[in-house]
């Protein structure tokens, strides 16, 4: 178990990691394996960031939808352990359940390639142009379409196409059909590659692992320790403050949010004023509701799939999906030992959400928000497991409030920022030498998968900046 607070701290550290999400850990992971001095800072007694869970009974209940690409594997073989690595799988039976259509996939290019020509009637040249267009998109080429107008050029009017090809996408980090076809078309090319998989054990069995990793890599991990400030001498870092202690270091990651690490964990003289005017218009990503259902023991719900994306909607609308009035949901099965009989230990509803639609509930009225989305949920439930009811011991309800408070993320937000915080994010090396930003910014990133890699990126930029320092002495 990490150590709480900073009691027998280094008098000075190589880089000082803020925030444990999955970017953050990847970071300081690399880095101690590199041999640098890493201090790992967390304001929750848990690492992970999103990567989260809590217990209540004898239930373990992950937070929500955790599906990436299949180079996960080798991300994670890469840079945690092949023991790690070896824990993901790929999930085969992904449902779809809407007006337009009812389908189950393996979520690759062959089998969606089938369900276009077969079901929807695209023709195949048009197909391999899509899947051809979108596997060539990269972060340098935007050409300045949106999603929509790449759907309309392949699939005009075709509605229940865009709906096949977005919602899940939307699910995983919240875009819109106005945002830039580039973000699109990079994480959707990233699932057809080989599908979806996953970690079907337990996220806290995962984060276990990687602490132990960690620790024996040399990182110092220490929870229930908020940074409040970058502290920064003659124009560099020069550590932070926490828990209201100044603590040294030559280089410092911030996995914190990207707003929160521009605009107040550097001070106003640190950073120009340009800069901070840019950071403050980047859009932050929406939020999420998540119903947890705890099974009771020895009772198995095998036959409704692994992922189901269900909608009440009569066609696919942001906003409908972000409402209050929940009519898409998505119900993700988890077990407590896949390799013993799959016995059920969870299933977690969850669905997108807008902060400002819960912030300001006064107590009393957002209990009973909670309290209806439960029942709410309850009811669309029912229709795959009909004795959910009789079957459920204990349900706990989770709201962007809820997301807020855990993970101090502006508006709750799930899915980092919209595509402008990119920029911001890389530019803040320059801005405020010394000072890194890494996490699930902008939505190119394919959820866990791009989180880690993109630490892994700032990982060698910190890298590349010590040896220098070190080189120069």
């Amino acid at each position: 178990m990490p150590k709480r607070g900073l009691d027998g701290i280094k008098e000075e550290y190589d880089c000082i990691v803020i925030g444990s999400g999955l970017g953050g850990l990847t970071c300081a992971n690399r880095l101690a394996k590199n041999g640098w001095r890493i201090l790992a800072l967390e304001h929750h007694i848990h690492l992970g960031g999103l990567a989260a869970w809590f217990r209540r009974k004898k239930h373990v209940f992950d937070v929500a939808l955790h599906g990436f690409p299949v180079g996960m594997i080798k991300t994670c073989r890469k840079y945690w352990s092949k023991e790690i690595a070896s824990q993901i799988t790929q999930l085969k039976g992904i449902r779809f359940d809407n007006p337009q259509f009812q389908l189950e996939t393996t979520y690759d290019r062959a089998d969606f390639t089938r369900l276009l020509i077969e079901k929807f009637g695209i023709k195949a040249e048009t197909v391999d142009r899509f899947f051809h267009t979108t596997a060539n998109m990269n972060f340098f080429d935007d050409d300045g379409r949106s999603i929509r107008d790449l759907f309309q050029e392949f699939f005009p009017g075709r509605e229940d196409v865009w709906r096949l090809l977005m919602e899940p996408i939307t699910y995983a980090n919240g875009s819109t059909l106005e945002d830039p076809a580039i973000t699109y078309g990079i994480v959707f090319s990233n699932f057809m590659s080989h599908g979806v998989y996953t970690f079907p054990v337990r996220t806290d069995i995962i984060i276990k692992m990687m602490e132990e990793e960690l620790y024996k890599n040399g990182v110092d991990i220490r929870v229930k320790t908020l940074v409040e400030k970058i502290v920064f001498e003659n124009g560099r870092v020069a550590g932070v403050i926490a828990n209201g202690k100044m603590v040294r270091s030559k280089t410092v990651v911030s996995n914190s949010g990207l707003k929160a690490t521009a605009l107040e964990l550097v001070s106003d003289g640190d950073i120009s004023e340009e800069f901070r005017e840019k950071t403050n218009k980047v859009r932050v990503n929406t939020s999420s509701c998540q119903v947890y259902f705890g099974i009771r023991e020895g009772i198995n719900v095998d036959y409704i799939g692994d992922l189901i994306f269900t909608s009440t909607a009569e066609k696919f609308d942001t906003d409908q999906m972000l409402s209050k009035n929940v009519t898409s949901r998505t119900y993700s099965v988890y077990y407590s030992d896949p390799e013993k009989g799959r016995a059920t230990a969870s299933i977690v509803a969850s669905s997108n959400a807008r902060y400002e639609d819960w912030a300001d509930l006064p107590e009393e009225e957002y209990i009973g928000q909670k309290k209806r989305l439960a029942e709410e949920t309850f009811k669309s439930l029912s229709k795959y497991v009909p004795n959910i009811r009789e079957i459920v011991d204990h349900v706990e309800v989770s709201t962007p409030r809820t997301f807020k408070r855990y993970t101090l993320h502006e508006g709750g937000a799930s899915f980092g920022t919209k595509f402008e915080g990119l920029e911001i994010s890389k530019r803040l090396p320059e801005e405020a030498p010394g000072l890194f930003h890494t996490g699930s910014v902008a939505i190119i990133m394919s959820g866990w998968l791009g989180a880690a890699n993109y630490g892994v990126i700032v990982a060698n930029e910190v890298d590349k900046l010590l040896r220098k320092k070190s080189e120069a002495k």
